[in-house]
């Protein structure tokens, strides 16, 4: 009779051990299936966020790269009037009359207006296309900075 007593007790003790030992793996696992859900979340937001910054640097970079083409276009065009003799550089200058070594009746003509010099053509046009190049790059890194890194 004791072990028809003990026999179910056992019994019912072993089962309650076993359900308590996977009740805590099922816990376990939904934990686990929680935080990979939660991390597979976050993963697609910063491959979202990546792929916005993406677009946005890729569009101000075509913006600048085109507003450079533009002002080396303008440069390229002047460069080819002024060579065909169409324009002429201006130089912001005034020119003193020299002092006469004879004080008599001779007198000066008066000085031409400023110009730069045929061999310093070539050293002014590559300084108005440094100096596009680099007013793309500065805005650009304005445009980044504001555009995509504050974000």
């Amino acid at each position: 009779m004791l072990r028809e007593v003990w026999f179910p007790l056992v019994l019912c003790l072993v089962a309650w051990f076993g359900f308590d030992l996977l009740e805590g793996q099922r816990d376990t696992a939904r934990r686990e299936r929680d935080s990979a859900q939660s991390e597979a979340t976050s993963l697609r937001e910063a491959v979202r966020r990546s792929g916005e910054q993406l677009a946005e640097r890729d569009a101000i970079d075509l913006q600048r790269s085109q507003e450079l083409n533009d002002a080396r276009s303008q440069n390229d065009v002047l460069r080819r009037a002024v060579d065909a003799g169409g324009q002429r550089l201006w130089v912001a200058a005034t020119c003193s009359p020299a002092v006469p070594a004879n004080t008599g009746a001779g007198g000066l003509a008066d000085a031409g207006t400023a110009e730069l010099a045929a061999d310093a053509r070539p050293d002014y046009f590559t300084l108005r296309n440094q100096l596009a190049l680099s007013k793309q790059m500065i805005l650009g890194l304005q445009d980044h900075v504001r555009r995509v890194c504050q974000h």
